[in-house]
């Protein structure tokens, strides 16, 4: 099966609009999940500390990209939330396991950010 691609944009205007829906999901998810916003908030003041340590600017990189994991797992996480949603707000265990699931990733990507501040801080 083949779908038509002929109306849909390229170049430039593609990079622009692919950007602008990624605008439209930081700032849904900035309004809307309190648990991103947390996670926001905690990895701008990290974030900035990173700059106050005396580490390597690859252990600095390192830091803040575990950072970014976390707020990257979160999205993903609501993404999963939102389809299962819009599917059916029926109780299903299919839909609680895919939440669940979700939110042991975002558990996960905690704990590696963890370890691995600590691991960096340690020394």
């Amino acid at each position: 099966m083949q779908f038509d691609n002929t109306n849909k944009p390229t170049g430039i205007r593609r990079v622009f609009l692919a950007f602008n829906n990624t605008l439209k999901g930081f700032c849904w998810m900035c309004k809307n999940e309190a648990a991103f916003k947390q996670e926001v908030a905690l990895t701008m003041v990290l974030t900035l500390i990173t700059f106050l340590l005396n580490i390597s600017l690859v252990e600095q990189a390192i830091l803040i990209s575990t950072l970014l994991g976390v707020l990257l797992v979160e999205t993903i996480n609501t993404a999963i939330e939102a389809v299962v949603d819009r599917i059916g707000l029926e109780i299903h265990p299919l839909s609680g396991l895919a939440k669940d699931l979700g939110s042991a990733a975002v558990f996960l990507s905690l704990t590696i950010a963890l370890i691995i501040w600590g691991a960096i801080l340690w020394k």
